[in-house]
């Protein structure tokens, strides 16, 4: 084998550490947005607060189910492969602490907010989602500027690949396509057919039909003015 090939075979064997770019999108975008539709619902209006408080309770899930991967697989083997990056790991871990502070201060505001909208309690909510979302932020930099160059030295694709299945039971089963519709909304066509490649089957066409058409239609709720 060739010094040029044995190269090559150790590229495809490496990570695809891209996905992860591709889910933090989701996090910068909806975390952006949710906000300013929070600030819109009228006094009183429930329903309208049930849909938009329903959708930042989806993304919260989501983001739990991607860090509890984090915590329960990545950090550990990167504290015991990557010696002199140590440091390096053990502030994405003190970041996670303080997101999910954050994230519990939203959680404690959402439900009040749902139940009895008022102007007062959507902007009490929204400037508590625009810090969390500030430190959130600061986090997910950090992680591909540093961490993700780290995966590919040290993390197996098997290892990469069972990040997503842990965390997955603090998502419902009706949330869990609607998150993923989410992941590929703003991915390209290539990013979009890599996502995919981890799905069944039968599962990679569903999510490519009827899916697609469900996330469209849930989004759009969403979204309304």
């Amino acid at each position: 084998m060739t010094a040029q090939a044995h190269i090559s075979t150790r590229r495809e064997d490496r990570p695809d550490v891209h996905e992860m770019v591709v889910i933090h999108r989701v996090f910068r975008r909806e975390f952006l947005a949710i906000p300013a539709l929070v600030r819109r619902v009228a006094d009183g209006d429930a329903a309208r607060a049930e849909t938009v408080g329903g959708h930042l309770g989806l993304i919260l899930a989501g983001l739990h189910m991607h860090h509890t991967g984090e915590d329960e697989v990545l950090w550990p083997l990167l504290l015991e492969r990557a010696a002199p990056s140590t440091g390096l790991v053990e502030t994405m871990q003190v970041q996670h602490h303080r997101v999910d502070e954050y994230a519990a201060q939203v959680g404690a505001l959402l439900e009040p907010w749902k139940a009895s909208p008022s102007s007062l309690r959507g902007e009490q909510l929204a400037r508590v989602v625009e810090q969390f979302a500030e430190a959130l932020f600061e986090h997910l930099d950090l992680e591909e500027r540093e961490i993700l160059p780290l995966v590919s030295c040290h993390i197996s694709v098997a290892e990469w690949d069972s990040l997503g299945e842990h965390g997955k039971d603090s998502m419902s089963a009706r949330q869990l396509p609607l998150m993923f519709g989410s992941i590929l909304e703003d991915a390209d066509d290539d990013e979009r057919s890599r996502m995919l490649s981890h799905l069944p089957g039968p599962i990679r066409l569903v999510m490519r039909t009827i899916g697609a058409r469900q996330y469209r239609r849930y989004i759009s709720r969403v979204r309304a003015a």
